[in-house]
C-alpha cells in the first residue's frame, strides 16, 4: 500500500475565486486524501546530509522546520493568495504578527510611514510607539481625505497603511487614489482587509501593494484560532518577509493554518450571507427611535457609499455600528449608561471583542454589532430588548 502511486493532477488555469477556495492547495499525499492533510511536526527529514545542508542553504527548495516550512502552512498560504489574487502569501502568528512582519521586512531608522488614524487601536500602537523605538516616524491622517494623505509626504515616506472599512465607524479610503500617491512618491501601499476579506474586496486588484490579514476573523469564521497573513509579490515574500520570519519567528502553526485553510472553503458563502443580514440589520436599526446613527457601508446614509460599492463588490460587509439616544446630547456618563443598558439587555449576542465569527458579537463603546449567521429577526429582537427600554 505504501508504494501505491495516486496521480496529482494539477488544477487547470482560470478557475474562478469560489473554485479556488475549495481546491487551491499543494498536491495530496500517496495517500490520496480529499481533505488537506495537517502535517503536525517540527521538522522533516532530510535523505542525506549534503541535501540538508543544500535545503539549509535554501539552495534546494524543500520543507525544512516547521517555524518557516510546512505545507500545511503553505497550502494556506496558496489559496489566501489565489483568492486575494497575488503572487504569494505568508502567514504569521496573528494578524498584528503580520503588520510587525510588514514593518520589519520593509523599513529602517529614519523612514516615514502614513497611515491611518481610524485603523485598529494595537495598530496605532505599533506604528506609533513600538516602530518609534527604533527610528521610524510615523504620521496620522484622516481615513478619508486624500489630500490629507499627499500632504504627509515626505521624501523618506516608504509605506501608506490603512484598512478599509474601518473598525468601528467602517469608514471607506479610496484604495485606488491611495495606491496612486504611494507609488508617485516611490512608496508602497499596504491595505488591511479584514472587514472584506477577499470575498468582498480585493486591494491588490486596486493597486495595492500587499494586504493584510488577522484570519482570526472572517478568514477561520467560527473564532476558533489566532492566525494573520501578508499577501503580495512572491519576490517581496520570498525575499524580505522569509528572512525575517525565518530568524523572528512570529510563524503560523500548522493547526491553526488548517482551521483557517478549512475556512476559507466557505468564505463566500459566509460572507454573503453575514452581509445581506447586516444589511437587514443596518436598515432596522435606522428606523428605531432610540438609535441616533447608523454606521455601516451598504447604507445610503454612510458618507463613503458609493465608493464603498464600488470597492467592495456591492457589499457592506458585517459589521454594523450604532450610537443610541443620549450618546451625542447627553455624552459622557449617560451615553455609557444606555449604551451598557442595551448591551446588557440583549440574551442572544455574545459580548465579546472578536468579530468575524458565525455567531452574532456585539461590544461597548460606540456599539459594534459583527453580524453571524443567526436569524436576523432574533437579533433584532435582541437588541430591541434594550433599544425599546431606554
Amino acid at each position: 500500500m505504501a508504494d501505491r502511486k495516486i496521480p496529482k493532477k494539477p488544477l487547470p488555469k482560470g478557475l474562478r475565486l469560489d473554485t479556488l477556495a475549495v481546491r487551491e492547495g499543494l498536491p495530496a499525499s500517496l495517500w490520496g486524501e480529499n481533505s488537506e492533510a495537517l502535517f503536525l511536526t517540527s521538522s522533516f527529514v532530510q535523505p542525506d546530509a549534503a541535501t540538508a545542508a543544500a535545503r539549509f542553504a535554501n539552495e534546494e527548495e524543500a520543507f525544512i522546520y516547521s517555524r518557516f516550512t510546512n505545507p500545511t502552512v503553505t497550502m494556506m498560504e496558496r489559496r489566501l493568495a489565489a483568492l486575494e489574487r497575488a503572487e504569494a502569501c505568508i502567514g504569521t502568528a496573528s494578524g498584528m504578527g503580520a503588520i510587525l512582519l510588514l514593518g520589519m521586512a520593509l523599513l529602517k531608522a529614519g523612514d516615514h510611514v502614513v497611515c491611518s488614524r481610524s485603523v485598529f487601536g494595537s495598530t496605532v500602537s505599533l506604528f506609533g510607539r513600538e516602530f518609534a523605538k527604533f527610528g521610524v516616524e510615523t504620521s496620522f491622517v484622516s481615513q478619508t481625505d486624500v489630500g490629507e494623505w499627499q500632504r504627509a509626504l515626505r521624501p523618506n515616506t516608504r509605506l501608506l497603511f490603512a484598512e478599509s472599512p474601518t473598525n468601528p465607524l467602517t469608514e471607506v479610503c479610496d484604495i485606488r487614489a491611495l495606491a496612486g500617491i504611494a507609488h508617485g512618491a516611490g512608496a508602497v501601499l499596504a491595505v488591511d482587509n479584514c472587514f472584506c476579506t477577499p470575498a468582498l474586496q480585493r486591494p491588490i486588484e486596486l493597486g495595492a501593494d500587499f494586504v493584510v490579514h488577522s484570519g482570526t476573523k472572517y478568514l477561520d469564521g467560527q473564532g476558533r484560532v489566532i492566525a494573520g497573513a501578508l499577501c503580495g509579490r512572491e519576490a517581496d515574500v520570498n525575499e524580505r518577509f522569509v528572512p525575517v520570519m525565518r530568524s523572528a519567528g512570529m510563524s503560523l502553526s500548522p493547526f491553526n493554518a488548517w482551521v483557517v485553510l478549512k475556512g476559507l472553503e466557505t468564505l463566500s458563502v459566509r460572507m454573503q450571507a453575514q452581509s445581506a443580514r447586516a444589511l437587514e440589520l443596518a436598515r432596522w436599526l435606522e428606523q428605531q427611535p432610540a438609535v441616533e446613527r447608523v454606521y455601516f457601508p451598504a447604507l445610503e446614509s454612510h458618507p463613503q457609499h458609493a465608493l464603498a460599492m464600488a470597492q467592495q463588490s456591492g457589499s457592506g460587509g458585517a459589521v454594523v455600528s450604532f450610537i443610541v439616544r443620549g450618546e451625542r446630547d447627553g455624552g459622557g456618563a449617560a451615553a455609557r449608561r444606555n449604551a451598557f443598558h442595551v448591551i446588557d439587555r440583549t440574551e442572544v449576542c455574545s459580548i465579546t471583542a472578536n468579530l468575524g465569527n458565525t455567531k452574532t458579537t456585539i461590544t461597548q463603546g460606540m456599539i459594534r454589532v459583527a453580524m453571524g449567521l443567526d436569524d436576523v429577526a432574533d437579533i433584532e429582537a435582541d437588541l430591541a430588548r434594550g433599544l425599546t427600554t431606554l
